[in-house]
């Protein structure tokens, strides 16, 4: 049985006339690489495109899975709203929340000072920052809440209920969540979460997404343009009723995603870490499997309207094996030229494999490889495979391990 530690996955993805990932001011995020800048998007703007993707492939369609809700209003809006909308007491209700929160989060002098001056319970069950819970973990709150609610007579009571179960059974919170499968949602399971609780369960990232960035210099151009006014036009007037300039950009990018294995497993089964080839990998091979596509095959989506900004992958290369992983990036520290060596993305498989031929021959092959491209992969030291179909396969019997 194959029990490989990592799957790793590499891709190059071209893009015309787009604005994938914009800054805070509105222009083309960039990268300083190599003595060149680079076009840049970000690994929260790729992974924010999978976890939400609506296709055959998309994360939410797994069979028996939860996506994780991420947001500031889960206290309010999914937890004490739909309990009010039951019939059940707001005041009581409100109050139940509040000290939940307080105890489960915790909260600043400060924080609570802020709350209590906004008067409006509702109001403060706001988090001061995003926070990520799962549907069991929402549902097991909205329960506890209820039970509180109906045997107490009034918010003060509610409030101080909530505070003695935290002191009793609230500290075996997580024993009580994790009774349901993936307490925290899918895409904590794979992305992570970052919990200061000791009640909430800590995730850690299975999968690890890179920045991608233009394996050549930053290529850019300020596209003017205009909003004519169509009844000022028909009244004979010149001009326009808006002007303004944007930033388009155009590029090969490279893009790099490690899969952690034991952890994948681990966060998906409940089971220990050091246990994970014993568990059952089917969903985590059903997630890798649906990933590689999502990863070929979703774009950014900025500026859609305007750009239509829909690419796949060119090129797909997938490493299973054992060794830390590493990227590939650092073949394109020296940029590939934008004239004089044909197609900029078949140069970049070229240098791509230059590298990785001179890796090899300092570390030794440590990893099976497979690729799909349309170009020619000679260079690459790794089996074709004829689709990426054919990828997704290879791939997930790895995952699962078998050849």
């Amino acid at each position: 049985m194959i029990n490989n530690r990592f799957i790793q996955i590499h891709f190059l993805t071209s893009y015309s006339a787009t604005l994938l990932n914009r800054d805070d001011a509105g222009m083309a995020k960039r990268l300083p690489f190599g003595g060149t800048t680079r076009t840049r998007i970000s690994s929260q703007c790729l992974k924010r495109h999978w976890r939400t993707a609506e296709d055959v492939h998309a994360l939410a369609n797994l069979d028996g899975v939860e996506m994780s809700l991420r947001s500031r209003h889960i206290f309010d809006q999914k937890v004490a709203l739909p309990l009010v909308d039951e019939g059940l007491d707001r005041g009581r209700v409100e109050a139940a929340v509040a000290t939940f929160q307080d105890q489960l989060l915790g909260s600043s002098a400060r924080a609570k000072k802020e709350k209590a001056d906004k008067g409006d319970t509702a109001l403060s069950l706001l988090t001061s920052q995003v926070v990520i819970l799962g549907w069991p973990e929402i549902r097991f709150i909205q329960d506890k809440v209820r039970t509180i609610v109906s045997q107490t007579a009034n918010a003060d009571a509610a409030s101080k209920a909530m505070e003695a179960f935290f002191k009793d059974e609230g500290k075996n919170m997580k024993a009580l969540i994790a009774a349901g499968r993936l307490p925290a949602g899918l895409d904590a399971a794979l992305f992570g979460r970052m919990v200061t609780s000791d009640i909430l369960s800590r995730l850690d990232a299975a999968i690890h997404v890179a920045h991608a960035f233009t394996v050549h210099a930053h290529e850019l151009e300020t596209d003017y343009f205009s909003a004519l006014d169509d009844l000022l036009q028909e009244s004979g007037e010149l001009g326009s009723g808006h002007i303004n300039d944007s930033e388009l950009t155009s590029g090969v990018f490279y893009g790099y995603v490690v899969v952690d294995l034991p952890l994948l497993v681990a966060n998906l089964t409940g089971s220990k870490h050091q246990d994970w080839q014993g568990a059952d990998r089917t969903l985590a091979a059903q997630v890798v499997g649906n990933l590689l596509h999502l990863i070929a095959t979703v774009s950014p989506g900025a500026k859609k309207g305007a750009t239509a900004p829909y690419a796949c992958a060119e090129m797909m290369l997938v490493e299973s094996g054992n060794r830390q992983p590493r990227t590939l990036a650092n073949a394109f520290r020296r940029p590939v030229p934008l004239s004089g060596r044909g197609d900029v993305r078949d140069a970049a498989i070229v240098q791509l494999g230059d590298y990785l031929q001179k890796f090899d021959a300092m570390y030794g092959s440590g990893e099976t490889r497979r690729v799909v491209a349309m170009g020619d992969t000679a260079s690459l030291a790794a089996e074709s495979a004829a689709s990426l179909d054919v990828l997704v396969e290879w791939t997930t019997n790895r995952v699962r391990g078998v050849a």
